[in-house]
């Protein structure tokens, strides 16, 4: 394996380990800064470092580090938000797959839009599962998807929009991003 890769794949794990820490607290999931580097890392990384980012950053948490939004360690996996913990290593993956050979603007918007999907489909049915089953609130999906992904959206697009920007800038002006794609 090449170095430079390894390097920006342990730099997008601690970023979106910080982006957890920028949170707005608005019921079982926060609103947190994750989703926004872990686009980053699957449009400047691509699908394999990009995923690699983000599952070196869920197993760190799991093993102890208090990198999640409330905290870390194995018990985590009760939490109603690990669901999308779990999610932002897919996400990165397609965001990655189908940013791979187009980089406009557009493009790279749905790109970002596939990975929350991804993101949404592993990390809302997780949520429902801990919430109705391990947490017994006894939730419909109408209350699921108010609490699990409505607040999100606004938010969401806008940090589409802003990796959508950013990346091709850095892209461009950082460094050869060219050679994570694999």
């Amino acid at each position: 394996m090449k170095t430079r890769p390894l390097i920006f794949t342990a730099l997008f794990a601690a970023l979106t380990a910080a982006g957890a820490f920028l949170k707005i607290p608005i019921g079982p999931v926060p609103i947190s800064l994750q989703f926004l580097f872990t686009a980053m890392a699957g449009i400047l990384l691509g699908r394999r470092y990009g995923a690699l980012s983000q599952l070196v950053y869920v197993l760190l948490g799991l093993v102890g580090l208090p990198i999640f939004t409330a905290g870390g360690g194995f018990g985590y996996v009760f939490q109603p938000s690990f669901g999308f913990l779990l999610g932002l290593i897919p996400c990165a993956w397609v965001i990655g797959l189908l940013s791979r050979r187009r980089s406009g603007g557009a493009w790279l918007v749905l790109s970002c839009v596939a990975g929350l999907a991804v993101l949404y489909l592993i990390g809302v049915p997780y949520m429902a599962l801990i919430l109705n089953v391990y947490l017994q609130k006894g939730l419909d999906t109408a209350a699921v998807l108010k609490v699990g992904m409505l607040p999100f959206l606004p938010g969401d697009a806008l940090k589409i929009a802003v990796a959508a920007a950013v990346c091709p800038v850095l892209r461009r002006r950082l460094c050869n991003f060219d050679e994570f794609r694999v």
